[in-house]
């Protein structure tokens, strides 16, 4: 079950990221990060939600990695889970766009609710490189320590598990990315799907559809994408 308590982390992932929150650089986050309230700014998400995607997708249950940069940086938006926004909130343009490329993709209609939970209790791990933010400040927290660990948490799936999928989405995830073991798991490429990008082949990626097709050939259960 997903812990509420902040900064709390589930066990399956407190066991192979344990240390890396007694390291220099997570001592110089959560200063950094006490800081920041202490001088009275918003930080999103609230601190019962910043590990939120290790909390819905226990470590020995991953199937699919999508990993994103920032958390959304407006009122409401963040809730711990990349591209993702909760119920009742709107769509982003990037998340409209992946539902477009979706029901494309798969044949099938989305409903418009922007609330990913569904995919992370089926084993998908929405991850932010960075997982706070201020509010109205994109990228205000990058930097700080947080691709560290979530460079950690990519690693160990990397190293620990066999037969993941790991979805890339423009540059920044692909750099992030980069030294996963294709021959041990299978990397989806593209352009992002932000209005910028995703009409220079984010759109008829058919990468829903393909990560369904491996998770079949490894014996998985396929994601459920409908919401």
């Amino acid at each position: 079950m997903p812990q509420e308590k902040p900064g709390q982390i589930h066990p399956s992932w407190q066991a192979v990221l344990g240390d890396e929150f007694n390291k220099p650089y997570m001592q110089a986050l959560r200063a950094f990060l006490s800081q920041e309230k202490a001088a009275g700014k918003i930080i999103y998400p609230s601190g019962s939600l910043i590990f939120n995607a290790f909390n819905h997708t226990p470590f020995e249950k991953v199937k699919v990695v999508i990993i994103g940069q920032d958390p959304y940086h407006g009122v409401g938006q963040a809730h711990g889970l990349s591209f993702s926004v909760p119920q009742g909130v709107a769509l982003p343009p990037s998340l409209m766009n992946i539902f477009k490329e979706i029901a494309s993709d798969l044949n099938i209609h989305m409903s418009g609710k922007g609330d990913l939970t569904p995919w992370t209790n089926q084993g998908v791990l929405l991850l932010n490189a960075t997982l706070t933010v201020e509010q109205a400040n994109a990228g205000s927290h990058q930097k700080r320590g947080w691709e560290t660990f979530t460079d950690a948490a990519i690693a160990a799936l990397n190293a620990g598990r066999e037969g993941l999928v790991f979805v890339l989405w423009g540059s920044y995830a692909q750099k992030k990315g980069a030294f996963i073991d294709e021959a041990r798991h299978l990397v989806l490429k593209s352009p992002h799907p932000s209005p910028l990008s995703a009409h220079r082949g984010f759109f008829g990626n058919h990468q829903f559809s393909k990560i369904n097709q491996y998770l079949t050939q490894q014996g998985h259960t396929p994601i459920n994408w409908q919401l």
